[in-house]
């Protein structure tokens, strides 16, 4: 992979989101995935992972860690440059798992419309 990983492991979801949002606007990457962390500094972290080329996921872990200081705690940072294709395989996982997210929340908010489509209609019925 002629890529890079970068991954950023903050404090909460707020100080990850701040991250994110400034990693992305710093340079052209791609969110590959996200893990909530049970345990980090006594708490639930959040670990970011981005693809890109190497400079700019250096920039945009660079932005993202200050971002993310600036707003909370990020424990970790790493970039890895031109990964092994065993580690490319792992960030094929993380797309993976990105992909299967995206797909339960849009299944949770068609069943929420589902579930509020049934309670307008027995409101209807019983008037």
């Amino acid at each position: 992979m002629s890529k890079a990983l970068g991954l950023i492991e903050a404090l909460g979801l707020t100080t990850a989101v701040a991250a994110l949002d400034a990693a992305s606007k710093a340079a052209e990457v791609t969110l590959v995935g996200f893990e909530k962390i049970i345990g980090v500094g006594k708490a639930v972290g959040v670990n970011i992972q981005l693809a890109g080329e190497v400079a700019a996921v250096r920039a945009a872990v660079d932005a993202g860690v200050e971002a993310g200081n600036r707003v909370g705690t990020v424990f970790a940072s790493h970039v890895i440059p031109r990964p092994h294709d065993e580690v490319d395989a792992l960030i094929q996982k993380f797309e993976k798992n990105l992909h299967k997210g995206e797909e339960k929340q849009k299944a949770e908010k068609k069943a929420a419309k589902k579930a509020a489509k049934s309670t307008e209609e027995k409101k209807e019925t019983k008037k």
